[in-house]
């Protein structure tokens, strides 16, 4: 019994490797379309970071308490100055976080919330209205719901101003600002006090601006209109293109003129270079 043997022809194998050849491309251009496709993905996702990061980067938390139990009566302007600040803020880029009538758990979340936001380079500002107390050397925010009889209630009830400062310097904060509305004649202090001795000096950390309605040590009392003075001034003097300490010592000018020095702002700064509240690419932006 004779085996034949089957031999391609030479016609079959040319047309095997045409083929081959055919397949081989087209998973190499499959190859290159998923590549590309990969590459076109994680830079859109890179964009989208940056765009995340630019938006993030000018950060505020604004603080507004005006009804306290302890006291006589509502304070009306904080939380109108609250308002008034997240707006004009908001307008300049900043990502704003303001909270009204905060009880100190709402202010410790609050103050959370801001240090998880913050990058090296970011932008940050801090504006409180309410009652404040010095306690020692520092100058404490108080809570609405904050029961103070003593001088170290003050420190268990109320959030340090400092305390927020050391948490922007250690996240990196390339520019830090306070505004302070709170030296008022409070509640509290006649507890243990005889007068109201208004807020402790501020130490501003590195490259830091802190504004103060009242001189360290006195107390500034209430307008009648819709606004504090101090927020009335600093609306009017606030240039989201030019230099902050500019706005805010236009502010402490205007005061202490318009009251015919019975109320002097604080200015404090260590800013190392000029910032703008307004977001743009330049370095002092």
């Amino acid at each position: 019994m004779h085996e034949t043997r089957l031999r391609p022809s030479r016609r079959s194998v040319t047309i095997a490797v045409a083929l081959a050849g055919v397949v081989s491309l087209a998973i190499g251009a499959h190859a290159a379309l998923n590549k590309r496709s990969l590459d076109a993905a994680k830079a859109i996702a890179t964009e989208q970071d940056n765009a995340q990061v630019k938006r993030t980067s000018r950060i505020a938390l604004v603080i507004g308490n005006g009804h306290y139990p302890d006291a006589a009566a509502p304070l009306t302007q904080p939380i109108n100055d609250a308002r008034a600040l997240t707006a004009s803020l908001r307008r300049d880029g900043f990502d704003v976080d303001v909270v009204e009538d905060a009880s100190r758990d709402d202010m410790v979340r609050a103050v959370n919330r801001l240090k998880s936001k913050i990058r090296p380079d970011s932008v940050v500002m801090l504006f409180f209205g309410g009652y404040g107390v010095q306690a020692g050397r520092e100058s404490y925010m108080i809570p609405v719901d904050a029961a103070i009889w003593k001088e170290a209630d003050v420190r268990r009830q109320g959030v340090s101003i400092e305390s927020v400062l050391d948490v922007m310097k250690e996240r990196g904060a390339r520019a830090k600002f306070v505004v302070v509305d709170a030296s008022r004649r409070n509640p509290y202090e006649r507890r243990f006090r005889s007068f109201s001795h208004g807020l402790a000096p501020i130490s501003a950390p590195d490259n830091a601006l802190i504004l103060s309605s009242a001189t360290p040590g006195q107390v500034a009392d209430d307008s009648h209109g819709q606004y504090s003075v101090l927020m009335t001034e600093l609306l009017n003097n606030l240039d989201g293109s030019a230099g902050i300490e500019a706005s805010f010592n236009k502010t402490r000018a205007a005061i202490t003129r318009n009251s015919d020095g019975e109320q002097v702002p604080s200015v404090s700064s260590s800013l190392l270079e000029d910032v703008t509240l307004a977001a743009s690419d330049n370095a002092g932006g």
